[in-house]
């Protein structure tokens, strides 16, 4: 069975390290808040301006004051800041980011991501995505391997305005986890009930596949 959205966010939190700085965009990426594991210590920041980040909140403690970048209710930690979304944005572009991780509409086999318009689509605004690709080194992309029509959605070019170039550098997806190099998507790991056909099939980017392939572990 491929990955559902809430394992996608379980295998990113894999990713993380003690001591980093962590930015959750929209979407899947805000899941990973709720898998961070309890031997390492993080903090998540949000764009709107908040640093120490907890998981989303059960009914008895939500508070509709605390919300995240996408406008969802949150809960904070002790220790967490407020602040202006101008001191955040200057967090963001002075490159204190340790990772970043974002959802995508297209994802290109050089790095590009297109993930903040659909042409003909009424967008609200691009958010704090094109400051956060332009100023991380690690971009962590979330994203379904393919759309709802079945067409894949890792391309050797991207159809959509690109939000930023060359910068993504891992993806998950309901299928695999794939690094970005310099001739394309390397299949690092896939989901266990997924044979490698079946990512070739759903991948329209060259794909490298190594001798061994992991399966994804949670």
């Amino acid at each position: 069975m491929p990955l559902d959205k809430f394992q996608i966010a379980q295998r990113i939190a894999q990713e993380l390290k003690n001591g980093f700085y962590v930015n959750l965009g929209i979407g899947i990426p805000t899941l990973v808040a709720n898998y961070i594991p309890k031997k390492i210590n993080i903090v998540l920041q949000s764009e709107n301006g908040l640093l120490g980040m907890g998981p989303f909140p059960n009914e008895e403690n939500v508070d509709a004051d605390l919300i995240n970048a996408g406008k969802q209710t949150i809960t904070t930690l002790k220790g967490s800041a407020l602040f202006s979304s101008a001191e955040s944005f200057e967090m963001i572009r002075g490159g204190h980011i340790n990772m970043t991780v974002l959802g995508a509409m297209e994802v290109a086999e050089n790095g590009d991501i297109a993930n903040w318009k659909i042409p003909g689509k009424m967008v609200k605004g691009m958010g704090g995505a094109m400051d956060l690709v332009a100023s991380s080194n690690n971009i962590i992309v979330a994203m379904m391997h393919t759309n709802k029509k079945g067409m894949s959605k890792l391309l050797k070019k991207c159809t959509l305005p690109i939000t930023g170039r060359n910068c993504v550098k891992k993806i998950v997806t309901n299928l695999a986890v794939l690094e970005i190099v310099s001739n394309g998507f390397l299949l690092k790991e896939k989901a266990s009930d997924i044979s490698i056909d079946e990512v070739i099939n759903a991948t329209e980017g060259n794909l490298i596949i190594p001798d061994q392939v992991k399966n994804i572990e949670l």
